[in-house]
């Protein structure tokens, strides 16, 4: 990881960097792919926020928040959510901090926002994403969205909302 890890947003220039990414063999049923990803971006532009995680001059990763969802339009009691709709970080990039600078940077966004809490589903399984988001500080509110658990973070204990970095970041 070096200083000039940055989040871009996608343009011409780099869209077919960001959709040659693609995560571990052993992952591919936790995240959709990058153009997938894209698609859905294009389709819901008020909504969508998809970000290439970049190092230097190397894409390593993609990110995309949502604003404003309501996971249940039909019940009363829904509230809009803002949060993580996927978070890829290319096989030979993992472990290096790029997945923890994505969410503290869509943390951030959604705090820029006003909001207080960021939202994330995800596939329960092996290789899955579980231990990463418990890891940074999300809790199983015990919804479900479709076949994914819902987790929150709350925004309001700590300046990016993450808890303090636990582990060592490696260096490229």
């Amino acid at each position: 990881m070096t200083a000039s890890l940055r989040l871009e947003k996608i343009t011409a220039d780099n869209v077919l960097a960001a959709c040659d990414l693609a995560v571990r063999p052993d992952q591919r049923d936790f995240v959709a792919p990058v153009a997938r990803s894209l698609a859905e971006a294009y389709a819901q532009p008020d909504v969508a926020w998809p970000r290439l995680i970049v190092d230097g001059d190397r894409p390593v990763g993609f990110v995309m928040a949502f604003f404003d969802v309501r996971f249940s339009p039909g019940d009363p009691d829904d509230r809009p959510r803002s949060g993580l709709w996927r978070l890829a970080v290319a096989a030979g990039e993992q472990g290096r901090g790029y997945g923890r600078f994505a969410v503290r940077s869509v943390c951030e966004e959604i705090r820029g926002r006003g909001g207080t809490r960021v939202t994330v589903t995800w596939k329960q399984g092996e290789n899955g994403p579980e231990d990463f988001y418990l890891r940074l500080g999300f809790r199983l509110t015990g919804e479900m969205s479709g076949d994914q658990v819902v987790g929150e973070l709350d925004l309001t204990g700590t300046p990016s909302g993450l808890p303090a970095d636990r582990t060592a970041v490696r260096a490229r």
